[in-house]
């Protein structure tokens, strides 16, 4: 199948070689009588030219070729014949030929050396991503197995005697430490699923209020030396939206809050919603949901804020550690129910990521009229 495409491709610029040389030619040929003929030869040239830019060498021979002897048979006296009766017209002929040539395999040979290098350029860029990943991934992924192992080791070793106590913390380790490769493990699967456009959002009624706290609840381990602060509009109702996705968003956002802010952080999330909508205009009752995430840390250097959301982007100067996906995922996840997510760095210090949904919404007591 490819051989044909690659035929078909050859065969068209074969045509496209011979229809642009001729059509010129036959413009030129109309007014043959008040051109002279170095001029027909400068404009062949610039055809060879054009062509060199995006045809095989083969088919631009042929174009050189051909306007040489279109030049020699309708320009050059004698008409319709390829007997030259001036030396100097042979002359510039052979020039012509020779120019046509050399230019043509020249900007050929150019073209193919860009193409090398660009493949060069994108195989170099690769492995160091490729690198850059392996090594984030390499350490997220070997350093709560590592605890898991070593945990589990000391449990079950015969030579050390453990109280019950230090059992417990042990299982807290191993408990926190799955956790932790559990969340890389998913946001691992989640890329892939964003990167090979399967996502089908599976929209029904969510309680945000509710997530977040189950969020929170997951996290609080993490957050153990944050101030956490939530606040949500008062009679929130209900919104449309995947809420597997809407709780790995949140997650991802305020995990990375945890880990990029110093302890002692605040970290506010807020809930809110246009309950102003007028449903007379809008009868599908799609509402402004906006949720917001904000801290009191160092913020994001502005030069980077534009990349941040870009996959497995790390900010230059933050810790060790981490696959730059969770940011990705979230723009994903955001996008996929057609939401939009935005970060602006705070005038008195700190974040706040922004995350806006056009959505469904049921209030709460037509739930219980029902």
């Amino acid at each position: 199948m490819n051989s044909i495409l690659n035929q078909i491709k050859i065969k068209n610029q074969y045509l496209i070689s011979v229809l642009s040389v001729g059509t010129v030619a036959s413009l030129c040929l109309f007014i043959r009588d008040y051109l002279d003929y170095k001029i027909v030869g400068y404009l062949l040239l610039v055809v060879v030219s054009v062509l060199s830019m995006f045809l095989n060498i083969l088919p631009l021979l042929l174009s050189a070729v051909l306007s040489a002897l279109i030049l020699n048979f309708l320009f050059i006296k004698p008409y319709y014949t390829l007997h030259i009766s001036s030396a100097e017209d042979s002359l510039l002929l052979f020039l012509f030929f020779i120019i046509a040539l050399v230019n043509a395999v020249l900007t050929h040979k150019i073209r193919r050396a860009e193409k090398v290098l660009q493949v060069k350029e994108v195989r170099i860029n690769t492995m160091k991503l490729y690198n850059a990943l392996l090594d984030s991934l390499s350490h997220e992924l070997r350093t709560p197995i590592s605890t898991i192992m070593g945990a589990i080791d000391t449990i079950q070793s015969k030579t050390i005697s453990i109280s019950e106590k230090n059992k417990e913390n042990l299982y807290a380790e191993i408990e926190k430490a799955s956790l932790r490769l559990n969340h890389q493990v998913e946001n691992l699967l989640n890329m892939s699923r964003l990167e090979s456009g399967v996502i089908e959002p599976k929209m029904d009624w969510c309680d945000l209020e509710e997530l977040v706290y189950n969020v929170l609840d997951h996290l609080k381990d993490d957050l153990q030396f944050h101030k956490i602060v939530v606040k949500t509009d008062e009679n929130l109702p209900l919104f449309k939206l995947d809420y597997g996705l809407m709780q790995q968003i949140i997650y991802n956002l305020v995990f990375n809050a945890s880990q990029y802010t110093p302890k002692g952080a605040k970290i506010e999330i807020k809930v809110s919603y246009n309950a102003d909508v007028d449903f007379e205009y809008n009868p599908d009752k799609l509402c402004p949901c906006v949720i917001t995430i904000t801290d009191d840390g160092i913020g994001f250097p502005e030069d980077e804020i534009d990349k941040v959301f870009d996959k497995f982007y790390r900010l230059q100067n933050s810790k060790t550690g981490g696959t730059g996906l969770g940011l990705s995922i979230v723009k994903g996840f955001v996008e996929a129910q057609h939401g939009k997510v935005t970060l602006e760095n705070r005038e008195e210090g700190g974040s706040v990521f922004t995350l806006s949904f056009q959505t469904l919404t049921m209030n709460t007591k037509e739930i219980s009229n029902e």
